[in-house]
C-alpha cells in the first residue's frame, strides 16, 4: 500500500499549520487539554467553531455550494489530524457533523436555508434526541410520543444522554408517531427549539463530577409539523442516514496525541530508579499500545482507500470503532496508573483553564482521573462494542 501524500496535498498539510500556529491561542490548547471527557465546553468551543467560520474551515466535509470548503476525503483527514496533534478543540458534532449533513441530504430547500446558515455560524447550538431509559442500543423500542393536533405534534416522554443539551437551542430528535405497525415504520424524524414550553433539562452528573450528558423531558410539547425531516413515519431512513456520520471513522490522530502526553506524563513521575518511563513494565505497555495503534492506522488508510474509490468502508469502520474505544479506555487506565495516589484528589479548581491553582503530583495527570470515567462511555456511544462486533461476526465471519 503506497501511503505518501502527493505534494499538492503536503502544501495543504503546511497551510493548515500555518493557520494553526496563527490562531490557535494558548488558552484554547488549555482548555482541550485540561477536558475530561469527549466534549469540550461550550465556552471554549464556540470560540474556536467562530475562528473556524471566519476562516471558511468549520464544516471541512460539507460541499461548497452549502458553505462547506469542498475538501477532498484526504484533506479532510490531514486537517483534522494536524488539528489533533496541534491540540485544537474539536467542533460539537452535533450540528456540523451529524444535523448539518442529514438536512443536506433529506431536508427540504426552506430547511436547508434556514438552518445550515445558523449551524455554520454557530447560531443554532444541536443536541441529539434519541436515546430514552428504555432505548439506547435498540433504537426502534423508542417510546417518547407524538400525538398529531392539526397540523402540530403534541410531544409526551423523555430523552436520555443528552449531550450539551443544558446549552442547545435546537434539538433533533425521534419521536414515536404510530405503534400500529413495524417498530422502525411509525417513527418520525422532527426539529424543535429547546425553549418550546413544556421541555425541562434535567442534568445527569458523571462519576467523574463532570456534568455533560442530560435527561430530557417532554410534557405536551407542540411542535409543528413543518419541522419533519423526510415523511412523517418515515424517519428511521433520515436516523440511519445520519448514523453513517455519528459512525464514521474518528481517526487515530486523537489516541496517539493521547499516548503521546501519557509518555510525557510518565517522564515526569519520579521511581527509586528514575521516572516511570524507565520501569521496563509500564514501558511495555506504552509500546505495545504503540503497536496496536499502528495497526488500526492502517485499517484507518484502507477506509480511505476505499472511500476514495466510491466504495463503503464495509465492517472496517466497525472494527475501527470497536479497537478505538479499548485503546482509547486503555490508555486512560494507564494514565491513572501513572499517577496513583494523586487519582483519588477533587483538583477541579486546578482543571480549570486558566486558573491559577497549583496541581497536586505531576501536573499532566490533573485531569486523568475524570477522563477514566468519562471515556467509559466511548465503548457505547455511537453503537455499543457488542454492536460492532455483532456487525463484524455477520459480515466477516459469516456466523
Amino acid at each position: 500500500m503506497n501511503i505518501s501524500f502527493s505534494t499538492e496535498h503536503e502544501r495543504f498539510r503546511d497551510e493548515v499549520r500555518g493557520f494553526l500556529d496563527t490562531h490557535l491561542t494558548d488558552e484554547l490548547r488549555e482548555a482541550q487539554r485540561l477536558c475530561p471527557g469527549i466534549f469540550l465546553d461550550y465556552e471554549h468551543n464556540i470560540r474556536w467553531h467562530r475562528i473556524l467560520h471566519a476562516q471558511g474551515w468549520v464544516a471541512p466535509s460539507w460541499p461548497k455550494q452549502y458553505g462547506g470548503t469542498g475538501w477532498d476525503l484526504t484533506r479532510r483527514y490531514i486537517y483534522t489530524t494536524e488539528c489533533t496533534l496541534a491540540g485544537a478543540p474539536s467542533t460539537a458534532p452535533m450540528g456540523l457533523g451529524m444535523c448539518g449533513p442529514m438536512l443536506i441530504g433529506h431536508g427540504t430547500q426552506e430547511q436547508k436555508s434556514f438552518y445550515l446558515p445558523r449551524i455554520l455560524s454557530g447560531e443554532d447550538y444541536w443536541c441529539q434526541g434519541y436515546s430514552e431509559p428504555g432505548s439506547g442500543s435498540d433504537l426502534a423500542s423508542l417510546a417518547l410520543r407524538a400525538t398529531t393536533d392539526g397540523d402540530h405534534f403534541v410531544l409526551n416522554g423523555s430523552k436520555i444522554w443528552t449531550t450539551h443539551a443544558h446549552y442547545a437551542n435546537r434539538m433533533f430528535c425521534l419521536v414515536r408517531s404510530d405503534d400500529s405497525g413495524r417498530p422502525q415504520q411509525g417513527i418520525t424524524f422532527l426539529l424543535l427549539d429547546m425553549d418550546t414550553p413544556g421541555i425541562t433539562v434535567d442534568p445527569i452528573v458523571f462519576a467523574s463530577g463532570t456534568h455533560e450528558v442530560n435527561q430530557v423531558f417532554f410534557e405536551d410539547v407542540r411542535v409543528p409539523k413543518r419541522n419533519i425531516v423526510g415523511e412523517e413515519n418515515d424517519g428511521w431512513k433520515v436516523a440511519k442516514y445520519l448514523l453513517e456520520f455519528e459512525r464514521g471513522g474518528g481517526g487515530t490522530a486523537a489516541q496517539q496525541s493521547a499516548l503521546t502526553r501519557l509518555r510525557t506524563l510518565a517522564a515526569s513521575v519520579p521511581t527509586p530508579t528514575g521516572t516511570l518511563m524507565d520501569d521496563a513494565s509500564f514501558a511495555r505497555k506504552l509500546d505495545e499500545t504503540e503497536v496496536r495503534l499502528q495497526a488500526v492506522q492502517y485499517t484507518e488508510f484502507r477506509i480511505m482507500a476505499a472511500l476514495s474509490k466510491g466504495q463503503n468502508p464495509g465492517p472496517e469502520s466497525s472494527i475501527m470503532k470497536n479497537l478505538g474505544a479499548d485503546i482509547g479506555q486503555y490508555i486512560t487506565e494507564l494514565a491513572v496508573e501513572a499517577i496513583g495516589q494523586y487519582a483519588a484528589l477533587n483538583q477541579a479548581e486546578a482543571a480549570t483553564p486558566g486558573a491559577n491553582v497549583a496541581a497536586a503530583g505531576p501536573s499532566g495527570g490533573t485531569v486523568s482521573f475524570a477522563r477514566y470515567f468519562n471515556l467509559r462511555a466511548s465503548s457505547i456511544a455511537g453503537g455499543t462494542n457488542e454492536v460492532q462486533k455483532n456487525i463484524v461476526a455477520k459480515l466477516v465471519l459469516g456466523l
